[in-house]
């Protein structure tokens, strides 16, 4: 196989050894040297392990044809070298023959790859260079050539080469992508924006130019926080030319809605990966991403159902997917499906023991279904696997104070509390120190409580709950009672149809020796209660008393103790009937 045929008039150039070689392709030793392309030696030197040849050319060696002959040479020894794996040798002989024959472009731009891959920007300008030289240069080689001088800092030659790219080829995208990111990097991005109008402004353009395109005014976007609105504007306008070519290939199509997806166009990107579930090839990984965009797509929406469906489909096609498992678990839990939630983040840890956040969700959701010592048999999994850590910490203290084990919960409490302040300090929050003032409270230690929920309102001067709480504990203790007024009035101001904070600030006027005022409170509490409650009644039962209306009082205390036997309101029953 000659390089040049003249009987015949043909040619052919370094790109067809590129096209059978560089692409991983076997080629016949005996093949490719029995033509009479390269020396006799080379047609004895063939096969697995054989020594690469000399590349010397003979007498006549500056002549067109020798050159020619020289490269030809220098490519086949460098064919044995990448054959006998030998990659550091291969790329010198291609290097000598892309210098020999700086017109084969795609051996020119192979190797200079090669060198950039190598971290040998030099050695690719030099072919580059060269080959840039030839009247018939096209924009690929001065784009690769900008590209090069820009690794190397000559931002001046890198914009010159990144121009003459454009020039030559005005559809080809690799001359504006070089010169984009060359004025991205001079800190010039209205230039840089400019550059990728010009782009966009080709009539003979593809879908795949208009995808790339995209991505670089997604780019500038995301980097030049300034004109992140106009590029994003350009960037959507860009992609809705790609989908009006309508291409048929999966990938592209794929590309087209991961391209809405990034720029939040999120009606248009799901429509077109619904569209790729029914047309696209069964690859499992493709689908399984597409399933957990759309997914992603639907959390956003707050559409609980559909996420669902396709998390069921990922699991469908994977059953071992852990992630989609946790998400499942984590919508159930949302939705308040607290059984589905423990049996889907069960199911994750059983596929991934390793996936801590797991371990974690699961022992909230066993505590809500009331499932303490579950939630701390597997809080104690976590403990043997994993380092100390606040949230393990937190959620044990809950799982105890479940358990009315106050003294163990806020030894774990006060252990989250330490490990937060060394490594985690906005993890002490008003919800932490609500929680523990509330178990030193039940502990009996009115004086470790005041000072927790003191430091609760801290955070959050407005949390009703804490308020209530607080003015609660100090009214039923007959202390600070003008404060504990001042407190619970601020909850039923910000939720006044709360019918616990009601109940708080009848019973502290009565407390105050004010019946009649506290009366009106008391009755709205058991009007407003979803559902009965015990302790409602029993205050409401004590009112009455104080009002001198016995027999109301009776029937309140009896209607408390019907919901919930307790001996001091029984006593309060056996007292003396009203006369």
């Amino acid at each position: 196989m000659a390089r040049r045929s003249r009987a015949r008039g043909e040619e052919v150039s370094h790109r067809t050894f590129h096209h059978i070689c560089f692409r991983g392709l076997v080629v016949a030793v005996t093949g490719l040297f029995g033509a009479g392309c390269a020396s006799s030696s080379l047609r004895n030197h063939h096969g697995a392990g054989a020594a690469a040849p000399s590349a010397k050319v003979q007498a006549g060696a500056n002549g067109p044809a020798a050159k020619l002959a020289s490269a030809h040479a220098h490519y086949a020894a460098g064919v044995i070298h990448d054959m006998n794996e030998e990659p550091e040798a291969a790329l010198q002989e291609y290097h000598q023959a892309a210098l020999d024959d700086p017109n084969d472009e795609a051996l020119v731009l192979e190797v200079s790859r090669r060198f950039l891959q190598a971290k040998q920007p030099e050695k690719a300008l030099e072919v580059l260079n060269r080959a840039s030289a030839g009247p018939n240069a096209s924009g690929e080689v001065f784009a690769r050539l900008g590209m090069v001088y820009s690794q190397l800092g000559k931002t001046n030659e890198a914009m010159a080469a990144n121009r003459a790219a454009i020039n030559k080829s005005p559809d080809l995208l690799a001359g504006y992508q070089s010169l984009f990111l060359g004025y991205l990097q001079a800190k010039r991005p209205q230039e840089a924006l400019k550059v990728l109008d010009e782009a966009a402004k080709q009539p003979r353009t593809d879908a795949e130019y208009l995808l790339a395109l995209s991505q670089l005014y997604a780019a500038l976007s995301v980097q030049v926080p300034a004109q992140k609105e106009i590029a994003r504007a350009k960037a959507i306008a860009v992609l809705n030319r790609a989908e009006k070519l309508d291409p048929e290939a999966a990938p592209l199509r794929l590309q087209l809605a991961e391209g809405f997806n990034a720029l939040g166009e999120y009606t248009k990107a799901a429509r077109l990966y619904l569209d790729l579930l029914k047309k696209m090839p069964d690859i499992p990984l493709i689908r399984e991403r597409v399933h957990a965009r759309l997914t992603d797509i639907y959390l956003r929406g707050q559409d609980h159902r559909r996420a669902v469906e396709q998390l069921e489909a990922i699991i469908r096609e994977d059953p071992t997917n852990p992630q989609a498992y946790y998400f499942l678990g984590s919508l159930a839990y949302e939705s308040n499906k607290l059984s589905e939630a423990v049996d889907y983040f069960s199911k994750t840890i059983l596929l991934n023991k390793e996936f801590e956040q797991a371990y974690y969700d699961l022992a909230v959701a066993q505590i809500g279904l009331n499932q303490s010592s579950q939630a701390l048999a597997t809080l104690e999994k976590a403990r043997q696997q994993f380092p100390q850590n606040f949230v393990l910490e937190f959620w044990t203290g809950m799982a105890f104070s479940r358990q009315k084990d106050y003294t163990q919960a806020i030894q774990h409490y006060t252990a989250a509390e330490v490990i937060a302040r060394a490594t985690e300090p906005k993890r002490l929050n008003k919800e932490f120190y609500f929680q523990l003032g509330a178990a030193c409270e039940r502990k009996g230690d009115l004086e470790q409580a005041e000072k927790y929920f003191q430091k609760c309102l801290e955070f959050a001067p407005n949390f009703a709950e804490a308020l209530n709480y607080l003015g609660y504990m100090w009214a039923e203790h007959g202390t600070r009672l003008d404060k504990a007024r001042d407190f619970i009035e601020k909850a039923v101001k910000l939720e006044p149809k709360n019918a616990a904070y009601l109940d708080s600030l009848g019973w502290v006027l009565y407390k105050l020796s004010k019946p009649a005022e506290a009366l009106d409170y008391i009755v709205k509490a058991a009007q407003l209660s979803e559902q009965p409650d015990a302790t409602v009644y029993d205050h409401l039962g004590d009112v009455y008393a104080a009002l001198h209306q016995r027999s109301k009082a009776r029937e309140a205390w009896q209607k408390s103790f019907s919901l919930e036997a307790n001996d001091a309101v029984l006593k309060k029953l056996d007292g003396p009937a009203e006369k």
